[in-house]
């Protein structure tokens, strides 16, 4: 790979790392029913909304689910696959293969987004459990959907909270199932974002 390839390539990961990071966010936000109003959720639907609102007028949602965005996370991974594979080796890779290397990835990306975090929930519940700081509002409210069934089975016990710990838990077997399916399909790591 020549300077100018791998400069390129740095760029094109970086900025699709970023978006996609604000893609995933846009559809966390939906699915945990966050305050949109929050100033970073607003920051989320200014960087998404040139995209997705076209794409919404011919991809509707189902069930509240927001479907656009799901499509338009895995258009940015095959996307980039398909430059990547164009840059790097001046050739095409087949889009079936980047679609389903771009849902594992994606998947991979938002697990984790989700471990950051319950991280960031756990050391401010130590740290600031009272704060209304609008960064640690918004991340307890994305993590809601992800604690809530837990804390059904096992409630906070003399004040402490174990329903987190389960979380982590849940996530570590998703990323055997991700890496696993990796392996299978042969998956390209430099060629998808999120899979680091």
């Amino acid at each position: 790979m020549t300077t100018i390839s791998a400069i390129l390539i740095y760029l094109l990961q970086t900025l699709t790392t970023l978006f996609l990071l604000f893609v995933i966010l846009r559809f966390m936000l939906q699915i945990a029913r966050a305050d949109f109003y929050n100033p970073f959720s607003q920051a989320v639907v200014k960087v998404t909304n040139p995209l997705l609102i076209p794409m919404r007028r011919i991809i509707p949602g189902i069930f509240g689910i927001d479907i656009a965005s799901i499509i338009l996370a895995l258009v940015i991974q095959v996307l980039f696959g398909t430059l990547y594979y164009f840059i790097t080796q001046n050739g095409i890779m087949n889009p079936g293969i980047l679609l389903i290397w771009g849902i594992i990835a994606t998947l991979n990306y938002t697990r984790l987004i989700c471990i950051v975090c319950l991280f960031i929930v756990v050391i401010s519940s130590f740290v600031a459990p009272f704060s209304h700081h609008p960064i640690l509002t918004l991340v307890r409210q994305l993590m809601q959907p992800l604690i809530q069934p837990f804390q059904r089975i096992i409630p906070p016990m003399g004040g402490l909270d174990f329903s987190v710990l389960f979380v982590f838990i849940a996530l570590g077997v998703v990323q055997i199932i991700l890496v696993s399916l990796a392996q299978t399909t042969g998956l390209d790591t430099k060629a998808v974002v999120g899979f680091f």
